[in-house]
Order: structure tokens, then C-alpha cells, then sequence
């Protein structure tokens, strides 16, 4: 089986075509999204449009759920809190309905998805480091979660050799065969935050037992345009172009 999983798109529709194209070339079988599908970005309605009619497999992330009034929003930073607002009002009933419907995790026979951890998806807590990692490899039974939340591609892990020691590696092709169990953070289609500001997206090959890490240029120009017409904050754009 082959899987592509994308990660936070952020209704940045530029970036989510660029990593289609790439993927059509891959021979995928099953395409997963970690979920956060909107927020942020310009263009909710096309993204939600294009992961629906593509099957594709979906979780809930946290500005999803904000966006249909599930999660409190005081936290969020101004930026964050205003595009959820427009975003409310851009989507129509069926889409909102649609994001609404969405599970806190996905479980398939041979991965697990989640936003930001496994242990308790409902918190939309962070994994930043191998302890906060822990409790979602405890209690995971398949060879590994892909997740997303924080925008940085990262692959925290248990070995056959060494099961008792978590570890991490930010190399961008993992080998899956000398692995207990992992979780791995997939980064972001539509708004990396490694200084990197390139989109990406990860490829599970379950036969080579292997994951890999894409990043691909993209168009940023034209999505940042997309949201200043928008009317939304123009640092929502500008960040684009730095990868934070």
C-alpha cells in the first residue's frame, strides 16, 4: 500500500495543487490529510472542494473545529482568530457541516492519523519534543501515526533495537524496518514553519517500509496575492514567503 499524507493545507490552494501534481506521479493508493484543511488561507471553499471529491481520508484539526464553533477561539493569536471569522462566513452549510462531521482520528490497518497527538486528539495539544511524544507512541498499535499541528516535519520514534528509548530524526526518508513504532509529523502543505517556504507533503510505501519527507517549490506569489485580495491580514501572506 501507498499513501500520501498531507499535512496542515490551511486553505492554501496554490500549495495543495502543486503537491497533487506531484503526487499523481506516484502511484499512490489512498491519499490522508492530517487535518487544519482550513484556516488561515484565502481559499477554504476550493481546498474543502477538491479533499472531498479526492476520498480523501481526514481528521479534524484545531481550526477546523474553530471554524464550526466546536473550539474556543480566545487562545489563537489575532491573526488566527480573523481568519477563522472570515472563514465562517466564506464556507456555505454543506462545507461546515462537512468539517463538522470530521473525526478526531483515523485509524487504518496499517497507520494511524491525528491532528497533534494520539493520546488525547480532543486537546489539540503539540509534539515538540520526544516526552511530549510518549504517551501517543504508548499507545499506539500500528507502526506509526501520521500527525501535523505544529508545521514541522519530524519523525519521533521507538526502535526494535532500543524499544524503551524515544528518539527523533528530521532526515526526510525514514526506514520504517528498524522501527517499533512512530509518529510521524508530516509538516504543512499550506504554511511551513521550518524557514523553509516550500509546500510538502509525506509518501508511506508500507512494502519498502519506508516514509519520505516532499517538499516542493510552489507558487507563493500568487497565493499571498490571493490573500491580501482576500481582506485578510496581510502577515498571513507575508509569512508565506519566509516559512514561519
Amino acid at each position: 500500500m501507498r499513501y500520501a499524507i498531507l499535512g496542515d493545507i490551511h486553505a492554501n490552494l496554490t500549495a495543495l495543487e502543486t503537491v497533487l501534481a506531484s503526487i499523481q506521479s506516484e502511484g499512490v493508493d489512498r491519499i490522508l490529510s492530517v487535518g487544519d484543511v482550513v484556516g488561515y488561507g484565502a481559499a477554504p471553499t476550493e481546498v474543502v472542494q477538491i479533499v472531498r471529491e479526492l476520498d480523501v481520508v481526514v481528521v479534524k484539526g484545531n481550526h477546523d473545529a474553530a471554524c464550526v464553533d466546536e473550539l474556543d477561539t480566545t487562545y489563537f493569536n489575532p491573526y488566527a482568530r480573523a481568519a477563522v471569522d472570515w472563514t465562517r462566513e466564506a464556507l456555505d452549510d454543506p462545507d461546515l457541516e462537512w468539517l463538522r462531521a470530521l473525526p478526531l482520528v483515523q485509524h487504518l490497518e496499517e497507520c494511524t492519523v491525528s491532528h497533534g497527538t494520539l493520546s488525547h486528539p480532543e486537546r489539540f495539544d503539540y509534539i515538540q519534543c520526544t516526552e511530549d511524544a510518549d504517551p501517543s507512541l504508548d499507545e499506539l498499535d500500528v507502526p506509526v501515526c501520521f500527525v501535523g499541528h505544529t508545521h514541522v516535519p519530524v519523525a519521533i520514534m521507538r526502535n526494535i533495537d532500543d524499544p524503551t528509548r524515544t528518539s527523533y530524526t528530521t532526515e526526510s526518508e525514514i526506514d520504517m524496518s528498524t522501527i517499533a513504532r512512530a509518529i510521524v509529523n508530516v509538516g504543512s502543505v499550506g504554511q511551513p514553519r521550518d524557514e523553509i517556504p516550500f509546500t510538502g507533503y509525506a509518501l508511506y510505501d508500507t512494502e519498502a517500509e519506508r516514509v519520505w519527507i516532499k517538499r516542493l517549490e510552489y507558487l507563493v506569489e500568487r497565493e499571498a496575492r490571493r490573500i491580501r485580495a482576500a481582506g485578510l491580514p496581510g502577515m498571513l501572506a507575508d509569512r508565506l514567503f519566509l516559512g514561519v
